[in-house]
This record gives structure tokens, C-alpha cells and sequence, in this order.
């Protein structure tokens, strides 16, 4: 009997993928190269072994989903939210406590904003997943970088011809008052935004799958946040169908240590790891079905 085989792909985005010069655009308005934002080291190789996923297994591919980073340019993950003390900016890879914003060495640029940056940052912090990272600004909504990987997307395009079934994509990030690493839910919810809460349709979408094969990046922050998220929901009675596929996923660069631990973690759990050769022995099995 065909199972459900469920392809996730998360973050398939130019922002994250370590690109080679041909991968690159021309940027007209500025005359300058389009570079990624927040390049994670071997994402394009991890996204041409997705494609070629597709590409050779697709007939044994049930559903495919795919999570997209979409911010505005001013976030509170992004410097230009942000003020030193001293006036400067603050820099990509700082890191920023609700302690450090109550001794005013950093503030919003806004100041009305301060009272609910401090709400945010006391709900972060005591929910113990993450600290306020600030990165570069990245995926934003309607640049290149936001754009899918182009292999990945020339084959999910042809799978989508050739089933005549559509993608589903899980747009996350919008909200500048919280970060949304994972597909599931924003790391603090919004009660007045339901783009933040928890995602029940995609979870639903997961839930109906024999298998669903996690892919994409980067390893120590989205892909682990969702992967977390979506196994907290399954319970350990469903928890076994999850598959990391950890040669099309890398951590962001000096949280290698937190990628391994997510791994470990979650294989004590009951979930699964292969590689793309294994995955794809499985599609075209399920192809044949």
C-alpha cells in the first residue's frame, strides 16, 4: 500500500544558502551584487541534495511543505530596531537581555516601545528556548533573498506540474515584536495576532503523513525550533515519524554544539535521522506502490 510521505522544507531561502558567484543577482536600484544576508555553511550543497530529492524521488512524494522566513525590515531581531547606550548601532550577533535593556545599555529607537520590548524579552527569557539574537536583516519580504533556493524551487515546481498539487507554504516571521524561528509558532505568541499562534492547519497537514522527512535550515535554529514544536504536538506515540535528514540541513556557524544536541535530543525521543540516499531508496519504493 503507498504511504504518505511528507517532504518538509524549511527556510529554502538565498539569504541562508552559501551560494556560488553563478547563484548570485545583480542588484539594478543599488548597481551592486545581491549577496546572501545569513549564509549558512554547506546550505547549497543541503539544497541541491533537496532538489535532487524531488527531482528523482517525486513520484513517491505525497505532500510538500515549505516554511518561508518573511520579515520587515525593522524587527527586533534586526539592528535597526536597536540603540546603544552610547548612541552607535548595535551590531549584527549581539545579544540583547530584558537585564541589559533595564540598565540602558540597549533601548528600541522608539521609546514608546520600551514597555513592551521589556514584556517580550521577560516572556522569552522565562520560556528558556532562546535569548533575543540580533541579526542581520534577512528574508526580507519581497527581496531576493527571500526567494527559495532556484533548484529547489525548479523542482518543486516540476513536481507540482507533474501531480498537480500545489506546495504548501507557511509564511512565518511578519511580526516585528517577536521572533518566529519555528513554522509552528512564534517563540513568544501574540494573543492579537494569529499569524504567531500555533499553526493548526499545518500541524494537521503533518499529522495525516506516515513520514515526514525534515530538511532545511539552518539546523540550530529553524529547523530545530519546528522540529521541536512539531514533536512536542505529536506525543511520543507519533514522535517516530519524523525523519532529519541531516545532510540537507547545517547549523549557522559557532551553534554547531546546539545542532548536536538537537539531534541527540531528538533521536532520544524516538525520532529518526538518515541522509538523502536512504530517503530517496524510500520515495522510489513508494513510488512503485
Amino acid at each position: 500500500m503507498r504511504r504518505n510521505l511528507h517532504l518538509l522544507i524549511i527556510d529554502p531561502q538565498n539569504d541562508f544558502c552559501d551560494l556560488p558567484p553563478d547563484y548570485l543577482s545583480d542588484d539594478p536600484a543599488s548597481g551592486r551584487t545581491s549577496a546572501p544576508a545569513l549564509p549558512v555553511p554547506g546550505a547549497h550543497g543541503d539544497m541541491l541534495r533537496v532538489a535532487d530529492m524531488i527531482t528523482r524521488g517525486g513520484a513517491g512524494i505525497s505532500e510538500i511543505s515549505i516554511t518561508l522566513d518573511s520579515h520587515h525590515r525593522l524587527d527586533i531581531a534586526h539592528p535597526g530596531f536597536w540603540i546603544s547606550a552610547t548612541g552607535s548601532e548595535v551590531v549584527p550577533f549581539t545579544q540583547i537581555s530584558a537585564a541589559d535593556v533595564r540598565a540602558v545599555r540597549y533601548l528600541p529607537r522608539v521609546p514608546a516601545a520600551l514597555p513592551r520590548v521589556l514584556h517580550y524579552l521577560d516572556q522569552l527569557e522565562a520560556a528558556g528556548r532562546y535569548r533575543l539574537m540580533i541579526w542581520p536583516v534577512h528574508c526580507e519580504i519581497g527581496s531576493w533573498g527571500h526567494n527559495v533556493h532556484a533548484d529547489v524551487r525548479r523542482a518543486y515546481n516540476r513536481w507540482e506540474e507533474g501531480t498537480l498539487r500545489s506546495v504548501n507554504k507557511i509564511s512565518k516571521g511578519s511580526n516585528p515584536w517577536t521572533e518566529h524561528y519555528s513554522a509552528v509558532q512564534a517563540e513568544v505568541p501574540d494573543p492579537d495576532d494569529v499569524l504567531t499562534q500555533s499553526n493548526q492547519a499545518f500541524l494537521n497537514s503533518l499529522a495525516a503523513a506516515d513520514r515526514i522527512y525534515i530538511t532545511g535550515e539552518a539546523g540550530s535554529h529553524c529547523v530545530k525550533a519546528t522540529t521541536e514544536h512539531i514533536a512536542d504536538y505529536f506525543g511520543p506515540q507519533h514522535v517516530a515519524k519524523l525523519v532529519l535528514v541531516t545532510d540537507c540541513m547545517s547549523p549557522v556557524s559557532g551553534f554547531e554544539a546546539q545542532y548536536r544536541e538537537f539531534v541527540v535530543d531528538m533521536v532520544a525521543r524516538g525520532a529518526h535521522i538518515a541522509n538523502a540516499a536512504d530517503v530517496l531508496t524510500e520515495l522510489l519504493d513508494n513510488a512503485d506502490r
